[in-house]
């Protein structure tokens, strides 16, 4: 898995590449989205999900823990274009209903602004 970041004015887009299963690639899915929960600076988090080609149920787990916490510190958390086979477990799950899902990220960004 690899991780590439970039900051638009206080959101923080993370663009995710490979696999987010249980092992490294969740551990360091979550020690990513640690760091951007504690950075002040950070009012708002973008994932990118179009090039994850495999997500289990740890990395599912991962994204709604942090979703919850990122609400809790008054941080929002948004998805971008997850392929199809991420966003078939999302539906599955229901949790598409739960997360705010957008079609790119011109979108998700425009969402943040008041």
């Amino acid at each position: 898995m690899k991780i590439v970041r970039k900051v638009i004015d206080s959101v923080m887009i993370l663009d995710v590449t490979g696999e987010v299963r249980l092992g490294e690639s969740a551990e360091a899915f979550s020690g990513e989205l640690a760091t951007v929960l504690n950075d002040s600076a950070v009012t708002g988090v973008v994932l990118n999900l179009e090039h994850i080609n495999y997500m289990d149920s740890t990395g599912l787990g991962e994204l709604v823990g942090y979703l919850s916490r990122f609400q809790d510190r008054g941080k929002r958390l948004r998805l971008v274009k997850p392929n199809q086979t991420v966003l078939k477990l999302l539906q599955l799950t229901k949790l598409d209903q739960i997360f705010k899902v957008c079609p790119d990220e011109t979108a998700a960004l425009e969402d943040f602004v008041p």
